[in-house]
């Protein structure tokens, strides 16, 4: 068992490293991404838990191995995959909310306001302004994007 128990020790920290610090094999250009500090540290955690309960079951050594191997591999590549599509996701070019509609949740002036927008994504409250003013509950359009705040009209 002392080989799982070492195995998941080092995939621990190699997992707490990465959460940390980041991803430390960010900085190689090896495979294109194929390779996550992350994802061997997670891959390190279940093969070490994974051998460590099919010894304590009572398992051959030969298939906790085996087990221990098959749970890693897998814990790998879903945890890759995992990572590289909320990457994608957060590394893109932000959406322009311009042209979709709301509500106000609050009154809106030149100064400031906010907003509800219908847009997919769309899930929280966004900061508004808008050159006439705009009473709360009132359907608006976004005319403008700038950053995290937009410029609304009345709809």
């Amino acid at each position: 068992m002392t080989p799982f128990l070492i195995v998941g020790g080092i995939g621990l920290v190699l997992l707490l490293i990465s959460l940390l610090l980041g991803d430390i094999f960010d900085h190689f250009e090896i495979g294109d991404g194929a390779i996550s500090g992350t994802s061997l540290g997670i891959a390190g955690v279940v093969f070490g838990a994974a051998g460590a309960l099919t010894t304590q079951a009572g398992l051959d050594p030969i298939w906790a191995y085996v087990a221990a191997a098959v749970g890693a591999i897998a814990a790998y590549l879903i945890a890759l995959f995992v990572i590289k599509r909320l990457s994608a996701s957060s590394d893109g070019v932000p959406a322009s909310a311009v042209g979709l509609t709301g509500v106000s949740t609050s009154p809106i002036s030149p100064a400031g306001g906010e907003v509800s927008l219908d847009g997919p994504g769309e899930i929280e409250r966004r900061l508004a302004y808008a050159d006439e003013p705009i009473a709360q509950g009132v359907r608006i359009r976004v005319i403008e994007h700038s950053g995290t705040r937009v410029k609304v009209v009345a709809d």
